[in-house]
């Protein structure tokens, strides 16, 4: 019968296993990365063509993707970033590097080299993209462990890397953090970044930017909590020559209180039958108080939430009476805000719009302006410039030849009227 014991496997003693190559794990160490990097740049000094030959190769013999974030370290803030925003110093070797936005003078043609570096080098090892955003983040967040010239340098070099598309709007956000809002450095920063930003690109890039980065309707934010209002918005950056900041920021104002109000006058029009047309137009009064909102703006508001509100009737020949019975209970509605000649005009040129766009009431245009003359929401002085330079190219020849019969008798009437007061 055979043993049941299991003999032992003989083993190898005083053997050494080696490592294959390719199984080694290559040491981090981000000083010694640090130092070769430091070392080339202080070489080039200021020649950033020789900086970015320097880089180019480098990327071929270090492990940028292990250590890109001490590359950008580098190359924005000169060295090795501490926790907070300093920079870790060293005795026994150069710790700074001379290429870097914090060493870079805040002049435009200077910091556009710089610029141009991050560009090759992004380019050239595409897979440094995402995290040189991702420390374009992390240095704004430190933004208050920089003095005062290094923030202004930062702020200007965002700017023109905002401009060239090389990081996102987003990063921004950064900046909205309380004690940076709180103690104006957000603001200060931003002032300076903006003023970069728009010397290479018009104000329709960067608010397609904003827009990206959900940052369009929140610059308020980034003003000191005292100072989040229009007024104040634009008091700042007129005053830093930003008007046309402050001008796209007046429009996206306007664009925010304009979808608030027209949600809630929606509700009221749905909640209440028939409308509360007091409540309607007190809500309306308040946002004009409140919000960059005119006359016009609400006028706009009101003309859509009515029409919207009706469920049309698809047969053209009915429309026109149930567009008078519906217009009529709303004329009350529009008068607060049909006292000026400005708002009738807008007015007026919105129904045309809404005729033209909607073909059942292509044949009702000049209905509807009698309706609205007669319960005195617009006026002959309204009509007649409408009618003869304010209309619109959409449909211009049907309306105005619509228009054309009561047009001759507003003009019959004033020159009659001029008579009488003449003789």
């Amino acid at each position: 019968m055979a043993s049941s014991t299991t003999k032992s496997l003989p083993t190898l003693s005083g053997a050494r296993i080696k490592t294959r190559k390719r199984d080694e794990k290559e040491k981090y160490d981000p000083r010694l990365f640090r130092d070769e990097i430091l070392t080339g740049l202080n070489e080039a000094k200021d020649n950033y063509e020789e900086a970015s030959k320097f880089l180019d190769v480098k990327g071929n013999q270090l492990d940028y993707r292990q250590y890109a974030d001490t590359l950008f370290d580098i190359l924005i803030a000169g060295g090795m970033l501490l926790p907070g925003g300093g920079i870790k110093e060293e005795t026994d070797r150069p710790y700074k590097a001379e290429v870097c936005v914090f060493t870079c003078e805040a002049d435009l043609v200077k910091m556009k080299r710089h610029v141009q570096l991050i560009r090759n080098l992004t380019r050239r090892f595409k897979y440094l993209t995402k995290t040189y955003e991702e420390s374009m983040v992390k240095i704004l967040k430190f933004l208050k462990g920089f003095t005062m010239e290094e923030r202004t340098r930062l702020a200007v070099y965002t700017g023109l890397v905002l401009g060239e598309g090389l990081v996102a709007g987003t990063i921004l956000a950064s900046l909205l953090n309380e004690h940076l809002v709180k103690e104006g450095l957000a603001l200060k920063f931003l002032t300076k970044c903006f003023e970069a930003w728009l010397s290479e690109r018009d104000i329709a890039s960067v608010g397609q930017a904003l827009r990206k980065g959900k940052l369009d309707f929140k610059l308020l934010e980034f003003m000191p909590p005292q100072q989040q209002t229009y007024e104040a918005f634009s008091t700042h950056f007129k005053k830093e020559g930003l008007d046309q900041l402050v001008h796209y920021q007046w429009l996206q104002g306007v664009k925010k209180h304009k979808n608030r109000l027209r949600r809630q006058v929606d509700d009221k029009m749905k909640d209440n039958d028939p409308p509360m047309i007091s409540e309607i137009i007190e809500l309306c009064q308040d946002y004009k108080s409140t919000s960059p909102l005119t006359d016009s703006d609400v006028v706009l508001v009101l003309w859509r939430s009515v029409m919207d509100a009706m469920d049309w009737n698809k047969k053209e020949e009915l429309v026109a009476d149930q567009a008078r019975v519906h217009l009529k209970t709303y004329c009350e509605l529009f008068l607060p805000f049909c006292e000026q000649g400005t708002a009738q005009l807008t007015l007026i040129i919105r129904i045309q719009e809404y005729c033209y766009e909607n073909v059942n009431f292509t044949k009702i245009f000049h209905k509807i302006l009698i309706l609205l003359y007669r319960n005195d929401i617009i006026t002959e002085q309204a009509i007649l410039k409408w009618y003869t330079d304010a209309h619109l190219p959409k449909g211009k020849s049907n309306f105005l030849e619509q228009m054309k019969e009561m047009v001759d008798w507003l003009k019959t009437a004033e020159e009659e009227s001029d008579t009488d007061m003449t003789s």
